[in-house]
This record gives structure tokens, sequence and C-alpha cells, in this order.
């Protein structure tokens, strides 16, 4: 068995990786690159390798940075196989039509601003080729080891990321290869806890937050209901990117369980997301992947996803409405790392004014608007304008879906025999630094991924 290493290799997004074992290729991901302009014009590249002579597709979850090139896999000729979670092939359609969409606005927009003899800009893919692919999703339930080859099976495991999220074991050739996909921590609301493979002869794992430690989770959330307090009595709106699978189940599910406490009933609350109704839809269909805790909120009142003062926004005239509301908004949309999306424009109605507070819950890659403002931008450009960052900027790094390093390493450590270790989906410094633990705790040396790189395993 042998892995190549074509995505998130010094990186948290765009996760690619090519097996090849008894004879067959399979991809495990096809996730699309994201942050500043040169990474995300990358994704237009071709595929590193031929996409016909792949055989089988294995998906760990439905974030785009996981899926978000599958369906231009699909338009440069893959017709086979795409394995996944239950979950995640309902959540699959949801997250690509989106993505499509936003490919075809963007080009649209550019080809109206273009100069006259420019060429015109095709979308990286459009929604006929995202519905072109969709036969193509094979749904697996979680515990169950199925054959995708003679001599090549699978098996999933909860990752406890976001709904549906998998851990992918890959048997083959009397070998076995686990790939954490991205693990969630403990404690996650709503989720259960990511499971640990018993065995390895070789484990990809992610490394997001390899070298640091979350904020205890009590203590986030009782920051999160400060930075609401605040907001209210300075008389100014909460803006929070976003991602509409994840992070804004989670935050509503925190607004149900405080809502007395945090006085919600004052607020107006708003998901501003086409996809959002569409997505707690899947999360309802699927109940009995929910932890105890959530299971007893949701059976409660108010329940997270129908809170009275709650409006889930679709059309753009509705979001548009949102930005003539000067206090006393929680607008909660996407995407998590503003880099495009609805999030954008109430970021420009909000970001110049003292009283408005800006709220970041989750990873914001290099590169990206998120990233720039949590690092202390005082300027930010949209749209061909500057605005000066007047808002406060919080960063609530304990509701993370992510696990911390203490998370990763005792994730690992359920593994018998330690097992050789690759680490993926981390920038160089949270990789370097989570190498280091797992060699002074485990005595194994990790490697650290290189795009293009092979691994035996």
């Amino acid at each position: 068995m042998k892995v190549g290493f074509f995505g998130a290799a010094g990186k948290v997004t765009g996760s690619m990786h090519l097996v090849e074992s008894a004879g067959k290729r399979i991809l495990l991901d096809c996730g699309l690159v994201q942050g500043g302009v040169a990474d995300e014009a990358s994704n237009a590249d071709p595929f590193p390798f031929d996409v016909q002579t792949l055989d089988a597709v294995v998906i760990s979850h439905a974030h785009i940075d996981h899926t978000g090139r599958l369906p231009l896999l699909g338009a440069r000729g893959y017709c086979g196989p795409i394995y996944a979670q239950e979950a995640t092939c309902d959540l699959i359609p949801v997250m690509l039509l989106d993505s499509a969409s936003l490919q075809e606005s963007e080009a649209a927009r550019h080809n109206r601003k273009r100069a006259a003899k420019a060429p015109e800009v095709a979308p990286l893919y459009t929604r006929e080729d995202v519905r072109r692919l969709l036969p193509q999703l094979r749904p697996i339930p979680y515990h169950r080891r199925t054959t995708l080859f003679p001599g090549i099976e699978v098996n999933l495991r909860d990752a406890g990321h976001i709904l549906g999220s998998a851990i992918v074991e890959l048997f083959a050739e009397g070998r076995t290869l686990v790939f954490s996909g991205d693990l969630g921590p403990k404690g996650t609301p709503i989720l259960r806890d990511p499971e640990t493979p018993p065995a390895a002869n070789l484990v990809l794992m992610e490394s997001t937050y390899g070298n640091r430690n979350h904020k205890d989770r009590a203590d986030t959330v009782r920051e999160l209901g400060g930075i609401l307090d605040q907001a209210w009595q300075g008389k100014g709106n909460v803006v929070i990117p976003a991602f509409a699978v994840g992070r804004t189940q989670e935050l509503l599910y925190w607004f149900a369980r405080f809502w007395e406490e945090w006085n919600l009933s004052h607020w107006r609350i708003f998901v501003d997301s086409p996809m959002a109704a569409k997505v707690i839809r899947i999360y309802d269909r699927h109940h009995e992947l929910f932890d105890d805790d959530a299971q007893s909120v949701w059976s409660g009142t108010p329940n997270p996803f129908r809170l009275p003062n709650l409006r889930t926004t679709e059309s753009v005239d509705e979001s548009m409405a949102i930005n003539q509301i000067r206090n006393g908004a929680i607008i909660i949309a996407g995407n998590g790392m503003a880099t495009g999306g609805r999030v954008v424009h109430h970021l420009r109605h909000n970001l110049e004014r003292r009283e408005s507070q800006i709220v970041f819950v989750g990873y914001q890659a290099e590169g990206t608007l998120g990233r720039r403002l949590v690092n202390g931008a005082q300027w930010v450009r949209l749209f061909g304008r500057d605005y000066r960052v007047n808002a406060q900027c919080h960063t609530i790094g304990g509701l993370s879906a992510h696990a911390d390093q203490s998370g990763l390493l005792e994730w690992y450590g359920g593994i018998a025999k330690h097992p050789p270790v690759v680490l993926v989906h981390g920038e160089d410094v949270a990789r370097e630094g989570l190498a280091g633990e797992l060699n002074e705790r485990y005595g194994v040396t990790a490697e650290l991924a290189c795009t293009s790189e092979t691994r035996t395993v």
C-alpha cells in the first residue's frame, strides 16, 4: 500500500491523498483550497494524477475543504463511486450546490466588470456539474466494514467533528491505513466524542491545532455570554462568521442552553445562509448521531433550531434588510473564514462601528480576511474600498470543532503499539509542535507530509 499527498500538506485546506493498493487507486478526500487569491486560483490546476485511473473516492466529511473539488473531478472524467458516511452523503449536495452557486456568481461578477477585450472567466464548476456527480454517492454507516474491491475494505468511525464526520480505516494487502479526517474535541455539544481505531500500520493525522491547546469550553461559553452582554450594553450588533455546517448548529445549541441567562429573548437572531434551513433539516433527520446531552436539549424548550426570535434568511433581499438594523442583532453568516459569502457584506456594514462586536469561532486560514482581522488589521479592503476596523474583534478558540494538541495526543495514544504517523492538515508550525510532542511522549518520529511525496504503508 502506498500513499501520495496532494493537498493539505503544510496547509489546512485542500485535503487530498491518493492510496494505491491491490491494483486499485483510491482517493481520500477531494477538498477545495481556501485562502489567498493565489491559493484559490490553484483549484483550477490539473489534478496531479490521471483522474480516469481512479477506482474509488472516500470522503471523511462534508466540509468544502474536504469535498469542494469533487464536481471538478467529475467534470474531468471521474465516474466511479464516492463513499461517505450516511449523514455526509446528505450534506454533500447542499454544500456543493452552494459552492457551485458562489463559483457561478463570482464568475458572473468578474465578467460584468472585465475590460472590453479581456476574456470571460468560467466558474470552477457549475450546479449542473454537481447534479451530475450526485448519483455517484454511496452512503456507508459507521462501524460497517465494507468491501470496496476484492481485498480492499473500508470502515468508518465517528470523528466527532461535524455531523457524519468519519475516521477512515482502509484495509488492503494485510495492512491498515488510518486517516483521521478532522478530529473533534471531547465534550463537543451535539456530537459524540471521537473514536480511536484499535490498530494501524500507518496513521495520517490532522494537526490543525497541533501546537496549542484550547481554552476550557466552559470558560469559552462564559466569554461568549459576556460578549453578547457587552454588545447589548453598547447598543451594537454581533456578527459571527460561521460555516453553515457544524459551528452554526453549536452556536444555536448554546443559545438554547443559556436562553434565560443571556437574555436572548431581547435579541433578533439571524442565520443568514441560503443553505442553513436545508442543513437544519438534515440535522433533524439524524438525531441518532447526537450525544445524550444534545438529545435532552433538543427535546426541551426552546429547541435550538426553533428559537422564537430566530430567523433563517434565504433570499438576497432578506439578507440586505438585516443591514438596516443598527443594534440588537446577532448575525450568524457564512463563510466561516470571511473569504466570501454574505458575512462579508455584514462586515462591511459593521466593521467601522465601535459598538459592533465581531466574533470568530473557528480556525482562520492564512491569507483569509478572517485571519487578517484576528491578527489585528486596522484597515481591510472590501468591494474595492478600504474600511477602518473600529469594531471589537474576538477569537473564541474554545468553540473549535478541531481537537487541540492534548486531544490529538490522547487520540493517537489510544492506538495500539503507537504506529508510524504522518501529519497532514496543518500549517508547519502546528505540525512541528505536534511532532515534537509525539516524539517526547510516545517515542514516535512523526513525518510532515510534503506535497506530491509518496509514503509506503
